[in-house]
């Protein structure tokens, strides 16, 4: 099961980066003066490879739902990041970079990381903590990613916030679709569609707010923050909403938390290329 997991992982991941790259490459070539306007959308609507890649990114949600069915949540989260690699390697072609020191290095701590945080996990045993815990920590997510609807216009509305608050509204829905496919699965069905609502809505907000952050800083400095936020606070919130046996992980879970660390590294590293971050950027 765990194999089934890692692959879905693994599917989803190039589903969701092959769909931007193949966004960014119509969103490149559109008019600037729509940029953040309706009529950018209605024009990439009529680009069939600007639809297929956002067709692929609502695949990969599917194999996102069986990833987390199969896998523990903490060893999910990060292959996610997989795709990176992918967008790296196209985004090198696509803007005639050169791969130098810094991206060999993130390559290999992506991959190293994950690799032990899959050994280091304990077996896919995890369950909901009570309603509460669970409701709670979604909040804190949702929180956090709604923020700058709050302050908007006031001393805090700050580009750094419209960072975070994406990084923590993907986090939100990274988590209610944890959820969403763990109730499908129990037959909570009622939890289950109420949990795919705040996915559904907690991705809309934050991407306007990701979109907000690119028009006020830079991509290098907005894809390698509010990526790390989505990926890994999820994991670190984990032991609040879901039980897990930790004291079955490889040597009382350290080759996992050092497998997190050293993967995190490697997300930085990637996401803040230029290869990758403006691809990303153009995408949304």
């Amino acid at each position: 099961m765990l194999l089934v997991g890692l692959g879905s992982a693994l599917v989803a991941s190039v589903l969701f980066n092959v769909g931007i790259v193949l966004q960014a490459v119509d969103a490149r070539v559109a008019p600037r003066e729509l940029g953040y306007r309706l009529g950018l959308l209605g024009r990439l609507l009529r680009r069939p490879r600007w639809v297929l890649g956002f067709a692929l990114g609502l695949v990969g949600v599917a194999p996102q739902v069986v990833a987390y069915a199969n896998a523990p949540f903490v060893v999910v989260q990060p292959m996610l990041a997989l795709g990176l690699l992918l967008v790296l390697a196209l985004g090198v072609h696509m803007l005639g970079e050169s791969v130098g020191r810094r991206e060999i290095t993130g390559v290999i701590a992506i991959i190293g990381g994950i690799g032990l945080v899959a050994w280091g996990a304990p077996p896919h045993t995890e369950s909901h903590r009570g309603g509460v815990a669970v409701i709670a920590v979604v909040a804190f997510l949702a929180a956090g990613g709604l923020a700058p609807f709050a302050v908007r216009g006031r001393r805090l509305d700050t580009g750094m916030l419209a960072i975070l608050a994406a990084g923590f509204g993907f986090g939100a829905t990274n988590v209610a679709t944890k959820l969403f496919g763990d109730d499908f699965q129990l037959g909570h069905y009622a939890n289950s569609i109420a949990w795919g609502l705040v996915g559904v809505m907690m991705g809309v907000a934050a991407q306007i707010a990701n979109m907000t952050a690119f028009q006020r800083r830079a991509a290098t400095a907005v894809v390698p923050i509010s990526t790390s936020v989505q990926t890994f606070l999820p994991i670190l919130l984990e032991p609040f909403f879901l039980r897990e046996h930790w004291g079955s992980a490889v040597y009382d879970g350290v080759p996992m938390a050092a497998g997190l660390v050293v993967a995190l590294i490697g997300n930085v590293l990637i996401s803040g290329t230029r290869a990758v971050s403006e691809v990303i950027a153009e995408a949304g």
